[in-house]
């Protein structure tokens, strides 16, 4: 079950949307449009995808005209949806539906197309897991990530608060791989789960030492992480990161390795093609 952001993350997300794009008002759509027309929208993909960000792209809605109502809600985050289906239908007033829809459809084809990448990495690397980054656009990361979960991945740390993750700036600062998990340890005990990263096969023997609980495979062979796989016999996880790309993976799926993760999921997928059209309803 994917973990949906939060009510307070999505309104204060559509807020601040909102306040970007809208400012004082629209300066256009209140030329033309009175305050009180009502319009029909239909939302539809334009591609095969799938859907991540409902409950966002809604709340965008409700926020601007809390009488909008929604109807042929036949799909939810997760679903695989089909091109040229209709996503779902919605009715309101035309001033809210237009100055509300560029900041919806946004989040919408960005989240859509983050699942959508997700899916990909996935279905080719089964049975290794496919785990996100914190390489994600910032003030977005809590749906970014759910994006990866919706589309059958999983996350990493949210965060530098939740998980240690020892990188080659600390290995340098620290002096070394063996005394890098001796200071985490030392400070947050021997129950903190420990992962490094390493470059060669020296570095992963040393982490091993190290009693490192997983140990991360940075821009190796594929030769590489055969052996790196084989030294490592199960006494640590082991995770591959960079360069990973959708044409790698039958190749990684075969080394034995636990799972990949793929920056590329949140920092370069490409917005899923959804539009938005309008029907007046007469008064």
């Amino acid at each position: 079950m994917c973990q949906q952001p939060s009510e307070k993350q999505i309104n204060d997300l559509v807020k601040a949307g909102l306040e970007e794009d809208i400012g004082s008002g629209d300066i256009t759509t209140r030329s033309i449009v009175s305050a009180n027309q009502i319009y029909r929208a239909e939302i539809c993909a334009r591609q095969n995808m799938v859907l991540c960000g409902l409950e966002f792209f809604k709340a965008v809605f409700f926020y601007l005209d809390p009488e909008v109502r929604f109807s042929d809600e036949n799909f939810a985050d997760g679903d695989v949806i089909s091109n040229e289906t209709s996503i779902i239908k919605m009715k309101g007033r035309g001033v809210a539906l237009l100055e509300g829809e560029r900041l919806a459809l946004n989040i919408l084809q960005r989240l859509c197309g983050i699942a959508s990448l997700t899916r990909e990495y996935v279905e080719h690397a089964r049975p290794v897991e496919i785990w996100d980054t914190r390489k994600t656009t910032p003030g977005l990361r809590v749906f970014e990530k759910y994006a990866v979960q919706c589309g059958g991945g999983k996350n990493h740390r949210f965060g530098l608060y939740d998980a240690v993750l020892i990188k080659d700036n600390h290995i340098k600062a620290a002096g070394g791989i063996f005394q890098a998990v001796k200071k985490v340890r030392e400070h947050l005990g021997h129950q903190a789960k420990v992962e490094v990263e390493t470059t060669n096969l020296e570095e992963v023997k040393s982490a091993l030492e190290a009693k490192s609980d997983t140990i991360m495979l940075d821009n190796m062979t594929l030769d590489n992480i055969h052996e790196a796989v084989s030294f490592i016999n199960g006494r640590a996880r082991v995770e591959v990161s960079g360069t990973v790309t959708l044409d790698r993976l039958d190749s990684l799926a075969s080394t034995g390795i636990d799972y990949v993760s793929v920056g590329a999921l949140t920092h370069s997928p490409k917005a899923a093609d959804i539009s938005m059209n309008f029907t007046e309803i007469p008064s």
